[in-house]
C-alpha cells in the first residue's frame, strides 16, 4: 500500500515513511491510495483484537508488521465500553479510560509504540512537535514520557484550556517541554507545521508529529468505532450511528474509515461548538476557515480543520463530501444546559464535548428518528471540574491516572507566536 498527500506534490511512500515523516513535504496530509476492506463485521473478544483486525492490511509489508499484535495490546489495554443511556437507543461510547482520561490516549500510545519500533539502533533523537487545544498533547507526553529516542515539544494556547488541562500538558518533565502560546489553537497548529515544513530545521533536528495530521494517530483510532459497530450489530442487527464531537475532525476521519473498512456503522452526524467552519460548509456555503473563538468545549476550538483535506480527498468533490455529512453547531449556552440536565435525561454527567453530541442526540429524537445513536465521549468530566460541577451541583470524582497527573508538579514556559522563536527552541533541545 502507498500513501500519497492530499496536495498532491510529493512522492507516494510506504507506510513506514508515513509514519515517520508525519506531513507529507508538500505540506499537505498523507492518505493511502485506496482504503482496504477487512473483517470488522465480526465481533472480537478484546478492543486489541479489533485494533489488530484494523490495522493489519494498513501494515502489510511493513517493517513492524510482525510486531503489530504487541503494539494493539499495549495502545488498547484500555476499554472502550459502549454504555447505554437512559432513552430507547441512545448509546454513550466511552473513550476516557486511558492515563489522561482523553480518547486521544489509545492512539497516542500506538504511535509511540509504532515510531519506537521504527527507530535504528543509532539514530538521532526524534522530536515530536504537538499542537493541542487541550487533549492532545497530554496523551502524546504521556505516551512518549521517558521514552528513548523521543523528546516531545507540546504548543499549547494560553487560557484557552481549562486548568487542569494544563497542569496535564505541563506536569511531565524530563523529555516533555510544554509551550504557552498567547494565541489560539490554529496559532498553535500553524506553528507546528510551519516547522514541519522547513527543510532545513528537519536536517538539523529530526522531526514528526503526533497531531492527528500524523496517520499514526488517525488509522487506530477507527479501532474503537469498528469495535463498538460490530458488538452492537450482533446483538441487535442493526448499524450503530455515532456524534462525533469534533474540532480537527481527525475522530470523525476515523469514524469514516472504519465504516470504509467494512465495520457496520451507520450515519456519521459531526457535533461542532461555535467555531462553525463545517458546520456553514455542510450547510451549502464554501469551505471557509474562521478565527477561533473560545468556547466551553476549548479542545474543538479550531477554525481551520486540518483534516479537512482528508475528508475533500477522499470524496472527490464538494457537492459528494455535504451528501456525506451532518455537522451542527452547538453554543455554550446550549451546552451548560445539556449538562445541567444530562444526569436527569441521560443519567451521565458529560464533559463539555460530549455535551454538544448529546444536544445533537436531543434534537435528533425531537425530530421523530428512532435509529440507535452513540454519542462519542470524549473526555472525562473530572477534567472540566469548573465547567461542569456548578451545573450539576456536585463534585465529579477524579479517575486515578488523571489523579496522578494532577499530584505532579507543572512547569511550562511562554514563547512568542513568530516561527523564529521555535526554531530556536527546537535547535536547543
Amino acid at each position: 500500500m502507498k500513501f500519497v498527500s492530499t496536495r498532491g506534490q510529493a512522492p507516494a511512500v510506504d507506510i513506514d515513511a508515513a509514519l515517520v515523516a508525519g506531513l507529507a513535504p508538500d505540506g499537505g496530509l498523507y492518505v493511502p491510495d485506496t482504503i482496504p476492506a477487512a473483517d470488522l463485521a465480526r465481533p472480537r473478544d478484546s478492543l486489541a483484537d479489533t485494533a489488530l483486525a484494523t490495522l493489519a492490511p494498513w501494515f502489510a509489508g511493513s517493517r513492524i508488521q510482525s510486531q503489530l499484535p504487541g503494539l494493539c495490546a499495549d495502545a488498547f489495554a484500555w476499554p472502550a465500553p459502549l454504555r447505554a443511556l437512559a432513552g430507547d437507543g441512545d448509546h454513550l461510547l466511552e473513550l476516557f479510560h486511558g492515563p489522561t482520561a482523553a480518547f486521544k490516549d489509545y492512539a497516542a500510545r500506538f504511535l509511540a509504540g509504532a515510531l519506537s519500533a521504527l527507530r535504528t539502533p543509532h539514530a538521532a533523537d526524534s522530536t515530536i512537535l504537538v499542537a493541542t487545544s487541550g487533549d492532545t498533547g497530554a496523551a502524546v507526553a504521556s505516551a512518549f514520557h521517558r521514552r528513548p529516542g523521543f523528546a516531545v515539544v507540546i504548543l499549547y494556547p494560553e487560557g484557552r484550556v481549562s486548568p487542569r488541562q494544563a497542569h496535564g500538558l505541563e506536569c511531565w518533565g524530563d523529555n516533555v517541554r510544554a509551550f504557552r502560546i498567547d494565541g489560539s489553537f490554529d496559532d498553535c497548529q500553524r506553528l507546528a507545521k510551519d516547522a514541519l515544513s522547513d527543510a532545513d530545521l528537519r536536517a538539523r533536528r529530526p522531526l514528526t508529529t503526533a497531531n492527528s495530521i500524523s496517520l499514526g494517530r488517525l488509522l487506530p483510532q477507527a479501532a474503537y468505532y469498528a469495535h463498538a459497530a460490530a458488538h452492537h450489530y450482533a446483538a441487535h442487527a442493526r448499524p450503530l450511528n455515532v456524534i462525533v464531537p469534533t474540532g480537527n475532525l481527525g475522530n470523525a476521519c476515523a469514524a469514516f474509515i472504519a465504516r470504509a473498512m467494512g465495520a457496520p456503522l451507520g450515519e456519521i452526524r459531526l457535533a461542532c461548538n461555535a467555531n462553525d467552519t463545517l458546520p456553514r460548509f455542510f450547510g451549502g456555503a464554501g469551505y471557509l476557515p474562521q478565527p477561533t473563538r473560545a468556547t466551553l468545549a476549548n479542545a474543538m476550538d479550531v477554525g481551520a480543520p486540518s483534516n479537512f483535506e482528508r475528508l475533500r480527498h477522499w470524496h472527490g468533490d464538494d457537492v459528494a463530501l455535504r451528501g456525506a455529512f451532518v455537522a451542527r453547531s452547538v453554543d455554550d449556552a446550549a451546552i451548560r444546559v445539556t449538562i445541567r440536565n444530562a444526569e436527569a435525561r441521560h443519567g451521565i454527567v458529560p464533559c463539555p464535548h460530549t455535551a454538544a453530541g448529546l444536544h445533537l442526540l436531543e434534537a435528533l429524537r425531537a425530530d421523530g428518528d428512532r435509529r440507535d445513536w452513540a454519542v462519542v465521549a470524549t473526555a472525562h468530566p473530572a477534567k472540566f471540574d469548573a465547567i461542569v460541577e456548578p451545573l450539576v451541583g456536585h463534585a465529579v470524582p477524579v479517575p486515578p491516572a488523571l489523579a496522578a497527573c494532577l499530584a505532579r508538579p507543572a512547569q511550562g514556559a511562554r514563547l512568542g507566536l513568530e516561527p523564529d522563536a521555535l526554531r530556536r527552541r527546537l535547535l536547543d533541545a
